[in-house]
């Protein structure tokens, strides 16, 4: 397999990942063992569970701060998983699928996966995306002790940069951390169509098109949540965050 041959040299130091701790949760031991290897190469420490519910006990003890998380294991799904680890406690969650349904991504997505990969992945994408979800939480936490000025509105949408924090009619919408991201992106310039590569490179800080359909699914989630409306699908381009309209004079 192409993404096991991968996996067993790393392109960066051993200093790279700071010793940041990340939970693998696979039954396949192959495929097991190749992650383990290569994040171990990216300078991370690691630790593995085979099933479900070895999964959310080595969490609660381990405190990881990030999970690399199957969909489909023994015991409980990952799906399960996900959703008892981050009622422990947030953690960014990459999710892995045998199947490229959209069904199932959107499902994660919305138990709190913040990214997730379809099989068979090259070795050294996922190490980028793990590295990338790292950045998000280092640059969500500084984000969250910089002062900013205001909220910024755009109709009966408020977002807060400072808190992290987005509201549709004066309700809290719940957002993951990359549909944040992903919003604050399309609303820096707002009716500007962004291409998907952009947005990739933007919230992902990944610059291969082929992660284009991982934009196209955190959008459908993003629209699910904040009103599919305000988000404008350009085809064959982008998106853009529609504005409410200027009253007419």
């Amino acid at each position: 397999m192409d993404q096991i041959q991968n996996g067993a040299g790393g392109t960066a130091g051993a200093t790279t990942g700071n010793q940041r701790r990340v939970l693998v949760v696979e039954d396949d031991t192959t495929i097991l063992d190749a992650i383990s290897v290569r994040l171990r190469a990216e300078g991370f420490q690691v630790q593995t569970a085979h099933d479900g519910p070895s999964a959310v006990e080595t969490a609660q003890t381990w405190q990881p701060d990030l999970l690399v998380l199957d969909v489909m294991l023994p015991g409980f799904d990952g799906l399960e998983v996900c959703r008892r680890v981050q009622a422990q406690r947030p953690v960014p969650v990459l999710m892995l699928t045998a199947r490229d349904d959209e069904t199932d991504m959107l499902v994660g997505l919305g138990v709190g996966a913040d990214d997730y990969m379809t099989k068979p992945f090259s070795m050294r994408e996922l190490a980028a995306r793990v590295h990338v979800l790292l950045r998000r939480v280092e640059r969500a936490s500084l984000a969250a002790h910089t002062p900013r000025s205001g909220i910024l509105r755009l109709g009966e949408l408020e977002i807060d940069n400072a808190q992290r924090r987005v509201r549709v009619h004066g309700e809290d919408v719940h957002l993951t951390p990359t549909e944040f991201d992903l919003l604050v992106c399309l609303a820096a310039t707002p009716r500007a169509v962004l291409s998907r590569e952009q947005l990739l490179a933007e919230v992902w800080d990944w610059a291969d098109a082929s992660g284009t359909r991982t934009v196209d699914s955190h959008i459908k989630a993003l629209r699910r949540k904040i009103g599919a409306e305000r988000i404008r699908t350009v085809h064959g381009v982008g998106y853009a965050l529609e504005t409410p309209a200027a009253p007419a004079p």
